[in-house]
């Protein structure tokens, strides 16, 4: 599904926010992504949803080599990629039904099929009372819960969601979390970025840890150093 193959990246004339980072994600793995702030956290999530291309070394997803390709085949595989932004990146003029819809839309669904899974998406994530309400008269856990709906209805093979419990109450948050691994169990591979302890302890899947730039894989027993090779 994804694979870093010695990937450095920085932005400008200034150092490497990522330094020579390798790791393979299988088809339907699990992982959370997490490490202090100033990591690269973000850096790295802006890679594998091809927001950017790396400074040096190879990405490949879904089998195919970024690095080559232009802006319309970026596009195209896109489509098989859900993200959560931290900042949510709503559309202030659709209702949170239609912000949630547009996924399926852009994808040609039949309206009623648009319908149905929106209306059961959101009472899902708590807001069915709120479907026709704008996104700037909701709060931002709400918000976020709008983003997540978006992210996902669409069933996409990869989920890329970065701290998408930040800003919800634990129940909500766990609610979420028990989401994302029902679409896992479907065959989506979900990578969440994360600074909280209880979700990562509570659910028990591997951690990708970013230290100053640089990876390495927890798989809740073990440490293992950064630069393994294959899949763990």
């Amino acid at each position: 599904m994804i694979k870093f193959e010695h990937v450095g990246l920085r932005y400008g004339i200034g150092p490497e926010v990522l330094t020579d980072i390798n790791f393979v994600l299988e088809p339907g793995s699990f992982h959370f992504l997490t490490g202090p702030s100033g990591s690269g956290k973000t850096s790295i999530m802006s890679l594998m949803y091809l927001g950017r291309k790396p400074t040096r070394g190879l990405v490949t997803m879904f089998g195919q080599n970024i690095n080559d390709m232009d802006r319309s085949q970026l596009c195209a595989l896109r489509q098989k990629i859900g993200v959560v932004f931290q900042e949510f990146r709503l559309l202030p003029h659709l209702s949170a039904f239609d912000n949630v819809a547009l996924p399926m839309r852009i994808s040609g669904h039949p309206e009623s099929e648009v319908k149905s899974n929106v209306d059961e998406l959101l009472e899902w994530v708590g807001l069915g009372d709120y479907k026709n309400v704008l996104p700037m008269t909701l709060s931002g856990g709400q918000q976020q819960r709008v983003a997540i709906a978006r992210s996902v209805i669409a069933r996409p093979k990869l989920l890329l969601a970065d701290e998408p419990t930040g800003n919800l109450d634990d129940n909500i948050g766990f609610r979420l979390m028990h989401l994302f691994e029902q679409l896992n169990r479907m065959g989506t591979t979900i990578v969440i970025a994360t600074h909280s302890q209880s979700i990562m302890d509570r659910f028990g899947h591997p951690r990708l840890v970013l230290e100053a730039g640089n990876l390495h894989v927890h798989d809740n027993a073990n440490w293992v150093q950064k630069n393994i090779e294959g899949v763990y």
